[in-house]
Formats: structure tokens, C-alpha cells, sequence
């Protein structure tokens, strides 16, 4: 027999009673970015049924899947935009939304995130980024800060982290943002923009592992690490005029680009019906 839930919180609407309450971990900041998500949906006034929603595999791939009710694809370990991408090109109607975490999208799937921005194809990606390999352990991933601890990386990482929106804008996408969790009202806004721009948009969001990242490094309390993101938090204009040096260690926030650029389904399709017609295949 089915558990019923009850709620006074208003975006339960777009959630799958069934699956709750959630199998994340205490404190993580899976939560923040589904309320998040629920929330520029119901702004927008987006009906449930034209969305698409795909996750991979990972922590953050459980966002979308199996919690968000609508139509949701839960798919191979870093092939998420590529499945929505074939998603998007069938159902160019449709809003296709992309979820899931920086192992998944920015590391395995690092190709498949520069050339959905490069063709600049009309879906929208949030990845969450927590520094780490979640759900396997609490491995070093391409986005460990420098000098951090993690299971792999008992003494320090060496290596210096992608730096995902910087590198997605100057692959092409039309816009890029990023926030923390630590900036709620702002993700929001940022999410109901992405879901409005004709073109690829991504909206990163800097979030806490206290399990897996945060006992590590000396921050246990879910707290302690939303304090170090408001503590480290630069505003893009203001991180314009410093130097990598000053930059060290600091999230960078704020919107990258947003910007009109040609989309690819558009363009696409603009070259069947062009084909069609010159060998005269277009229905009347």
C-alpha cells in the first residue's frame, strides 16, 4: 500500500510522493537545487507535461530522478546530454532540462557538455557541482579545489580544478551562470532565465557534500560549508578585475554570458525543409 504524504510546502505539486521522503544524505544540497528547480518551474508557469527532465548517473542525477514528476529519463553514466539531445531534436517543442553532477556532466561526460554548447542546442543543463565523486566513495574529480582532501587524495589534491561555467561560455553556450546553494533567490532567477533563452544554457551550482567532501576537509556541519561559500563568493564584474593569484580558491558567481546566438534544432530543421525543397519533397 501506497504511503500518502502529507504537505504544507507548495511545491510539493511538482514531486513524486511516492519516492519521498528522498534517499539523499543529511545535509546535502541535492534538496536545495530541486526546490530550486520546483520553483522556477511553478514562476514560469511551465506545465509539468512539456517538460523532458534527464539526469545521468551520480548523487545529483537523483534530482530529476525519480523525485521530479514529469517526463524523466534516468540514463548511462555520462551520456545525459547526449540522450537529451536526441531528446530535444525528436521533440523540438518540448523544454528539455538536463540535472545532474559535475562527475557525470563535467568529467565523463566533459565532451558531450562542450559540444551541446558548441552546436548551441536549445536545453537547458543544471549541474551541481560538490567537488567530488559522491556516491562512490569520495574519489578526487576534475573539479577538487586545489590543496583539498579526499579519498584518493588523502594528503592533497595537486591538481587545479576545471572551471566549468568559464569553460562552457567560451565554448559558445548563449547563457552561463553559477551559484551556490548559499544564494537560493538567485538560482532561481538564473534557472527561470536558462529555461527562457532560445539556445544551450547551463547554470552551475556550487553545492555542499558534507558526508563525502565536507569531514575531510574540515567541515562536517552542513552549515560550516555554505559559511565557506559565502565567505569565498566573488561577483563576476568584481573577478574581472583580479588576478588569478586573488582569484585562488573563490567561487566565482553571477552570469557569464547571455547572449543570442543561432540554435542548432532551428538550424536543423531550416536545412530539411531546404533539402526537401530543392528535391522536391516538401508536402504541400
Amino acid at each position: 500500500m501506497a504511503k500518502k504524504i502529507y504537505s504544507t510546502y507548495p511545491m510539493v505539486k511538482y514531486l513524486r510522493k511516492e519516492a519521498l521522503p528522498t534517499a539523499l544524505c543529511p545535509g546535502c544540497g541535492g534538496g536545495t537545487v530541486l526546490n530550486a528547480f520546483a520553483n522556477a518551474i511553478d514562476g514560469l508557469k511551465i506545465d509539468p507535461k512539456d517538460l523532458v527532465v534527464v539526469s545521468g548517473i551520480g548523487c545529483s542525477a537523483w534530482i530529476a530522478s525519480p523525485y521530479f514528476l514529469a517526463d524523466t529519463l534516468h540514463t548511462t553514466h555520462g551520456r545525459a546530454i547526449a540522450f537529451a539531445t536526441g531528446v530535444k531534436v525528436g521533440l523540438p517543442d518540448k523544454k528539455v532540462v538536463v540535472i545532474s553532477g559535475d562527475g557525470d556532466l563535467a568529467s565523463i561526460g566533459g565532451n558531450h557538455l562542450l559540444h551541446a554548447a558548441r552546436r548551441n542546442i536549445d536545453i537547458t543543463v543544471i549541474l551541481v557541482n560538490n567537488f567530488i565523486y559522491g556516491m562512490t566513495g569520495g574519489q578526487v574529480a576534475p573539479t577538487t579545489p586545489f590543496g583539498a582532501k579526499t579519498t584518493t587524495s588523502p594528503y592533497r589534491n595537486i591538481e587545479h580544478p576545471l572551471q566549468i561555467s568559464e569553460t562552457v561560455a567560451a565554448a559558445g553556450a548563449s547563457y552561463v551562470a553559477r551559484w551556490t546553494t548559499a544564494h537560493v533567490y538567485q538560482l532561481i532567477e538564473s534557472i527561470k532565465k536558462a529555461l527562457q533563452v532560445k539556445g544551450f544554457s547551463l547554470v552551475e551550482v556550487i553545492s555542499q557534500c558534507p558526508v563525502q567532501f565536507g569531514r575531510r576537509n574540515r567541515m562536517k556541519e552542513p552549515a560550516e560549508m555554505l559559511r565557506w561559500f559565502l565567505k569565498n563568493s566573488v561577483p563576476v564584474s568584481r573577478a574581472r578585475n583580479m588576478s588569478p593569484e586573488e582569484l585562488e580558491g573563490k567561487f566565482v558567481i553571477g552570469e557569464f554570458v547571455n547572449r543570442e546566438r543561432p540554435e542548432f534544432t532551428t538550424e536543423l530543421n531550416k536545412l530539411i525543409d531546404e533539402v526537401q525543397e530543392h528535391f522536391g519533397l516538401k508536402e504541400e
